[in-house]
């Protein structure tokens, strides 16, 4: 009896002393993860908006979106983040859009958990790319097994036709969800 007890309380101290670790390294890292989310957040303002030199932030019905001007103050087109379920986590991109909301200026990955070697392929530039000017009405289109050929199809990535199917949805659901917004 005397032995269980002791080990309770050894346990107790190890998990109670644990715990406490955890709780003062959150404290400690939580600002600075805060801090470079948000450079993150700019930089990617900027890569999702070719030529813009400076934004402003409006929030419309709970929605932050991220107008982006050139030098002369003319406006380039809006960013705005959707997020989604992907094949292993939640996938959130950072999306372009031009002024007209007719086509995609750009998207950047911010946060993505997808396979290695094969859904991550999201985060690379080859596939961020053929966002750069994709007509977006009607619907962006998923295609696989072959070249797109109409202005609003994206080719999925081989072996991550799920990860890529999540970019699409989460980039068409926020981008309607935008257009109600601005329209």
């Amino acid at each position: 009896m005397r032995k269980s007890v002791q080990m309770v309380l050894v346990l107790s101290v190890v998990g109670v002393v644990s715990g406490g670790a955890l709780v003062g390294i959150y404290r400690y890292a939580q600002p600075r993860i805060e801090v470079n989310r948000e450079r993150a957040l700019r930089v990617a303002i900027f890569e999702v908006l070719p030529g813009a030199e400076t934004h402003e932030t409006i929030v419309k019905e709970g929605k932050t979106i991220y107008k982006g001007f050139d030098s002369s103050g003319r406006l380039i087109g809006y960013a705005f983040t959707g997020k989604g379920p992907g094949y292993q986590g939640t996938i959130e991109v950072m999306i372009g859009v031009d002024p007209e909301l007719e086509k995609t200026t750009g998207i950047e990955i911010l946060e993505s958990v997808e396979t290695p070697g094969l859904g991550a392929k999201i985060t690379e530039k080859l596939f961020r790319d053929k966002f750069r000017g994709l007509v977006i009405s009607p619907l962006v289109e998923l295609i696989k097994s072959k070249s797109p050929e109409k202005p609003n199809q994206i080719q999925a990535i081989t072996g991550a036709t799920i990860s890529s199917q999540a970019v699409v949805d989460i980039l068409n659901k926020t981008i309607k969800e935008v257009r109600g917004i601005l329209k």
